[in-house]
């Protein structure tokens, strides 16, 4: 037989044997092969981990894989982030609220500073596998290398204390978003957790400045965690829109941190976006564990908060009875369809263009059939279930986030031209 007849053969060969494996796969089968392939095929942006606290964990490396279900495990590392496809996410380097004196800002601030050098750390360690990305376009650009984009937020405003020149600094840094307030009120606003009373009612005088700066330099503001009443002191200040990098919904499941519907479409109509988070404590009410809540109550009772303690070998002795606790009691989680319903919620309320996902994965977010970030793609395969389109899709992993983010950073640049002379040859693009 002649050589490219030889070839014919093999190659229909190979055919029917692919057709005969597509033909024997089952319709659930066939869906998640249809899933993974859009996953891999396009923009899958997280705006929110809490990975950078492993960061400085002694001995843990984010190039080796640490699994969730292992001793010093975590939910993200670099080969399970490799394994999930995920082409951009947000680093938040997290500072637990303290004291608002100058010694507590002092505090914060180095705390931020080392987080951040940590995280840019990552892409010096592994340039190969990463990159620190500052903009869309090197979202855009890692994508063409065939790299992940690893982008840096700032979760709680606290590290600013009342210097509004901070902003400055972390922009330089390379931080794209800051979360004004963590679970307590700090000195920019009041948090929608805060066990005592508010503080401004809202913002405060300096949040107002904190807001206007951000503007200015084409920043993200991020919601996530603020007050009802800072919410909107937020959207009737800026003049960009804004996130909420790791929030629910409140028409789904009534807890104080997701987002009601009509914060929903005031998000909605300021052009900004909800990224659903992964927390089963936000998604659903939870069964109670009575022994669970014990055993945290008796850690917290020794050690104090994990983000108070500065002694390296008692946070490793916390860790290492958080996750004895865990084993011992493990907590009642929420599914990727509780999560599905917070984004069919969203996106009947604020629409489609104004829906997308933060994980906030290493940061409290686990459900049962995705406990890491490796299985991600989980979430993909449940949209297709409902019936979302591929274009939907898209917006939802990523496109509507990116479309914020390159609204918020030309900002400054639009308001520099609108303000020159009509005649200024400095309006013309370079």
């Amino acid at each position: 037989m002649k050589p490219f007849l030889i070839r014919l053969a093999a190659g229909l060969s190979t055919a029917t044997l692919l057709l005969a494996a597509c033909s024997r796969e089952t319709p659930e089968q066939r869906l998640e092969r249809k899933a993974r392939k859009l996953h891999a095929s396009i923009l899958n942006l997280d705006s929110h981990v809490d990975t950078p606290l492993n960061l400085s964990r002694k001995g843990w490396k984010i190039g080796e894989r640490h699994d969730w279900d292992q001793p010093g495990g975590g939910r993200l590392d670099l080969p399970r982030l490799e394994e999930a496809g995920l082409d951009a996410v947000f680093f938040a380097a997290f500072i637990s609220q303290g004291r608002t004196d100058p010694a507590g800002f002092r505090g914060a601030r180095l705390k931020a500073d080392e987080l951040i050098r940590l995280i840019r750390f990552v892409a010096i360690e592994h340039p190969e596998k990463v990159r620190i990305a500052f903009t869309p376009q090197d979202v855009e650009e890692c994508m063409k290398m065939k790299k992940a984009a690893i982008l840096i937020g700032l979760e709680n405003g606290y590290p600013l204390g009342e210097d509004i020149s901070l902003l400055s600094h972390y922009h330089q840094r390379g931080v794209r978003y800051v979360t004004l307030c963590h679970t307590e009120n700090n000195q920019i606003c009041d948090s929608s957790t805060d066990p005592g009373k508010p503080r401004w009612q809202g913002l405060s005088p300096f949040g107002y400045q904190v807001v206007q700066v951000m503007n200015r330099l084409g920043m993200l503001i991020d919601l996530s965690h603020v007050s009802d009443s800072t919410f909107y002191d937020v959207l009737k200040t800026t003049r960009t829109p804004v996130i909420a990098s790791h929030s629910c919904c409140r028409g789904v499941y009534d807890h104080p941190r997701n987002l009601s519907d009509d914060m929903l479409l005031a998000l909605a109509r300021k052009g900004g976006v909800v990224q659903i988070n992964l927390c089963s404590f936000y998604l659903k009410e939870t069964a109670e564990n009575p022994e669970r809540e014990a055993a945290l109550k008796a850690l917290r009772a020794r050690y104090g908060r994990y983000m108070s303690i500065t002694d390296d070998l008692k946070r490793e002795q916390y860790l290492t009875r958080y996750e004895k606790i865990n084993r011992q009691f493990p907590e009642d989680l929420a599914s990727v369809e509780d999560l599905v319903n917070h984004i069919d919620h969203a996106v009947r309320v604020a629409g489609i263009d104004h829906v997308g996902i933060g994980s906030d994965f290493d940061g409290g977010a686990e459900l049962s059939d995705c406990r890491d970030v490796s299985q991600m793609h989980r979430i993909t395969l449940e949209l297709m279930k409902r019936g979302y389109k591929n274009s939907a899709i898209r917006k939802i992993w990523g496109d509507n986030f990116m479309r914020v983010f390159r609204e918020v950073q030309d900002y400054p640049q639009k308001v520099q031209k609108a303000a020159l002379p009509q005649d200024d040859p400095k309006r013309k693009n370079p």
